[in-house]
């Protein structure tokens, strides 16, 4: 699964425990960011909300990915994410269950994702919550944004994307 050739190779556990094969969203273009409940970038969660009702329709989709490994700032069970997800967002797009997406531990997606765009000087490393990595729809990384990124800023590329 390391050599995956697309995105769509992959699979991840959803919130509530259901396995969830990537290769569902084929054809689709993707938004894949590592997120977090108590981060000071959690505000960015609005702003995925509003791309995500914006371009759904059109072929869009946002997948968020909890994470833990930055200053613990997602430290709840998964009840309590999907819970704070809803109230304070209204998050309608697909969440999955909490991973690492650093070290040895980190999810294979997470892998795959930072080999094809290994960001800052190579380095390869997912450096805080939030960050953002955009997926055309043939399954493959076009870029990758910082987590001081809104989403927002992403309209003419995902537009672009969409055709």
């Amino acid at each position: 699964m390391e050599d995956a050739g697309s995105i769509y190779e992959f699979s991840a556990d959803l919130l509530d425990g259901q396995p969830l094969s990537l290769g569902y969203f084929r054809g689709r273009v993707l938004l894949v960011v590592n997120t977090a409940s108590h981060c000071g970038f959690t505000p960015q969660y609005a702003a995925l909300e509003k791309l995500y009702k914006l371009y759904n329709g059109q072929g869009f989709e946002v997948l968020a990915f909890p994470c833990n490994q930055f200053g613990k700032q997602e430290p709840g069970s998964a009840e309590e994410i999907a819970a704070f997800c809803d109230r304070n967002y209204g998050v309608s797009f697909p969440v999955f269950a909490r991973i690492d997406v650093n070290g040895a531990s980190a999810h294979p997606l997470y892998r795959w994702l930072k080999r094809e765009k290994p960001g800052l000087f190579g380095i390869g490393r997912i450096p805080w919550n939030f960050t953002k990595f955009l997926i055309g729809r043939s399954g493959h990384v076009v870029s990758r944004h910082g987590p001081n990124v809104n989403p927002g800023k992403l309209r003419g590329e995902i537009e672009e994307l969409l055709g």
